[in-house]
């Protein structure tokens, strides 16, 4: 298993590691990681990961590995791999990955502002996109100004874990109907926007609404029947 530092400190931008495998597919496995790997709709993290002689590996991204809570840290082609046993410092394109904690905190908002069933989600550096089972959408200006509206109101974001079983108990705190709860450790992690959402969630977030910025619906698609798709922007 790999140490992820950024479920507890999203805001860590690099860590001292271990490399404790390189895989079939030339993946680097490190003891602990800041970088977050593709899922729930969230990219992977890219960065580098700094060898002690200066010299440097560029990461394209982070994947979870087959075995479970294992982080595979993907090279760039043509990149020289290291050993296991060496010892890294692991460091994140910082700016890309902040891009993505104020998108996905930005899309917890948007799934107070509209209590649905969501099918599915992305978030990318500049935008993101939840798809909601409603069959209609409100206009785009009015669901731009409630955003806008609560994260200016600095709310609180903060985590909390509770166990599988108690999820299980609760399946009103899942909303989204296509990426199912990160379970099978024996815990979950919840997300809390103080006074506004709770949810599971294993992504990386924001501490306070604020850091978000403003923002903008830049279009309602129909997907289905009852099935809108929503992105938002940075405005």
């Amino acid at each position: 298993m790999t140490e992820a530092l950024f479920r507890d400190d999203a805001y860590l931008r690099s860590c001292e590691a271990r490399v404790v495998a390189i895989n079939a597919r030339g993946g680097i496995v490190l003891d602990r990681t800041v970088f977050y790997p593709t899922g729930g709709g969230q990219p992977g993290d890219s960065g580098r990961l700094k060898r002690a002689d200066g010299s440097a590996i560029v990461i394209a991204t982070a994947v979870k590995g087959e075995a479970q809570g294992e982080i595979v840290h993907v090279p760039a082609e043509d990149q020289a791999l290291p050993q296991a046993g060496d010892k890294v410092t692991a460091e994140l394109d910082w700016e890309r990955r902040y891009a993505h904690m104020r998108i996905h905190t930005c899309l917890h908002l948007l799934s107070a502002v509209l209590p649905f069933p969501v099918t599915g989600g992305q978030v990318a550096h500049d935008k993101g996109r939840l798809d909601f089972d409603m069959p209609e959408a409100p206009p785009k200006e009015n669901i731009a100004a409630e955003l806008n509206r609560l994260i200016a109101e600095d709310h609180a974001v903060s985590f909390e874990w509770i166990s599988d079983d108690e999820l299980a108990a609760k399946p009103e705190l899942v909303k989204t109907m296509s990426v199912k709860p990160p379970m099978g450790a024996g815990r979950v992690r919840l997300v809390r926007v103080e006074g506004c959402d709770l949810q599971p969630c294993g992504g990386t977030h924001l501490r306070r609404t604020s850091e978000i910025g403003r923002v903008e619906i830049v279009k309602i698609e129909n997907k289905g029947k009852q099935n809108r798709r929503v992105v938002v922007q940075f405005a």
